[in-house]
This record gives C-alpha cells, structure tokens and sequence, in this order.
C-alpha cells in the first residue's frame, strides 16, 4: 500500500509539473474583420518574410481610447479608411489593435506583411494599443488583451518564442507609442533597448 501512495504521489507531483510547464495559453477574444466591418484590402498583401516572426512592435493609436466595442469598431474602420485612403497602403497597416474594452481587432491578421513600422514590416506583428498614451498608460483590460496575444502567437508559432519586443519609436522617428506606454512596455519580458 506504501509502494501504491508513493507512486500515486510521485505521478500527481508529475502532473502538476507537466501542466505548469505546457500550461495551454488563453486564446484571447479576437473581433474578426468582418465583425468590425472591414473593407477588402485595395491590394494583394503578402506574406512575412520571416514567419513566425521575430519581432513584435508596440504602438499607440494618438487617438481617443475606446471603452466598448461598438466604439472601438468605429475607430478601426477610421484606422483602415486613413491607410487606405490617404497612406495608400492597401489595407490598415497593423497586424491586431486592441481596445480598452479588452477585446482584440483583426487588422492584417498573422503572417502577412505589415504597414506599421517600414524597417521592420516584413519580420514583425505590429499591435496598436488604441489610444494615446503619452501621460498616461492603458488599462488593465487592455495591458492584459495584449500580453494574452503575445503569448498566443508564441504557442501557436506565429512570433518566434525569443521574439525582441520594441516600441514602434525604437525603429522610426517618432513618439509612438507615447512616452507612458513606452516606459511600461520596458518592464515587459523580451524588451530590448537594441
């Protein structure tokens, strides 16, 4: 009986140690295209040219947030409307946008080519943080959404696991993604000064 509960205890402890180490990653809650309204892209948008990708850049939108989801579907449609219409990009130039409402935006999707950050478009996901955070950092909600997509992508191999996260004005002249999220996203794992 000894021998059974010493087996017993040494399999359970084995369990646990299992399951810690290949915990399955929350799939966050991620509004479609077609469920924020998107327009087809004016252009054929090609793949990465490294996929999964090694980088991950952190914007902000410099716009106002947005609190619940018909708002930040609005907001979106604007995004894609202004790279379309007047950056004549093709379609919005972020991979995911994510709201204060905690939910995820499609924007380019995984593996496609991004129009965010022009050195590092073919090799990275661009998130934009909707909002500006220049005095202020995100909340909760939305900090949370964007560490559970990050994650995401690693687990299912769309960003490489020793990815290098940056801040869009560490590859550009710019204040993006505004100087309090800037300073937040330093304390995140995988953030590099390069």
């Amino acid at each position: 009986m000894t021998k059974l509960l010493a087996v017993f205890f040494l399999f359970a402890n084995c369990q646990v140690l299992f399951c810690a180490v290949h915990e399955t990653p929350i799939h966050p809650k991620i509004i479609s295209r077609s469920e924020w309204g998107a327009r087809k892209p004016t252009k054929t948008i090609r793949a990465l040219a490294q996929d999964p990708a090694p980088f991950v850049i952190i914007h902000h939108s410099a716009t106002d947030s947005c609190i619940t989801q018909a708002i930040c579907n609005a907001r979106v449609r604007s995004f894609q409307n202004y790279h379309i219409d007047e950056k004549d990009w093709g379609d919005i130039g972020y991979h995911f946008l994510v709201g204060e409402d905690g939910n995820i935006y499609e924007g380019r999707g995984w593996n496609k080519h991004g129009a965010h950050s022009i050195p590092y478009n073919s090799k990275s996901i661009g998130i934009c943080i909707i909002g500006n955070y220049v005095g202020h950092t995100p909340n909760a909600a939305a900090i949370e959404a964007t560490k559970n997509l990050i994650s995401y992508g690693v687990a299912i191999g769309k960003i490489e696991s020793n990815y290098t996260l940056l801040g869009h004005r560490q590859t550009t002249h710019t204040s993006c993604p505004g100087n309090s999220l800037y300073e937040l996203i330093k304390t995140w794992p995988h953030w590099s000064s390069v």
